[in-house]
């Protein structure tokens, strides 16, 4: 359905610490550093982090949850104690089983350094 996500961040190089080191977790390789922007592609789309072109700070959009593929529960339990490293916030009930009208997730909630919400899920 996506061809890339974007997200803003104030800091390129903390940003590119941050997904390097969850975005490892998951078996995707270290970002490419394009001018004010970086980009991890994988054969499925392109996950971009950028300084804002119109200069003003970045900001965290309430009510979004960008999320990240998991091949298992240890894959995002291994995401989100590698974000918590490298400088994300633990946020909602810590990782762990969520179920709901027929489906069984894995899931792993963090806020990146700049507030944006991000989770690993495995579909069980």
């Amino acid at each position: 359905m996506f061809s890339h996500v974007m997200i803003g961040t104030n800091d390129l190089e903390r940003a590119k610490r941050f997904y390097d080191a969850t975005l490892g977790t998951l078996g995707i390789k270290p970002a490419i550093i394009d001018g004010h922007r970086i980009f991890y592609r994988t054969p499925t789309g392109v996950f971009s982090v950028s300084l804002p072109i119109d200069g003003k700070p970045a900001t965290a959009s309430n009510g979004s949850t960008l999320g990240f593929a998991a091949a298992s529960p240890e894959q995002a339990e291994a995401w989100h104690a590698a974000g918590l490293a490298a400088g994300g916030t633990a946020i909602e009930d810590p990782p762990g089983v969520r179920e709901g009208k027929g489906m069984k997730l894995y899931l792993a909630y963090l806020r990146d350094p700049d507030g944006n919400k991000i989770c690993a899920l495995h579909r069980m």
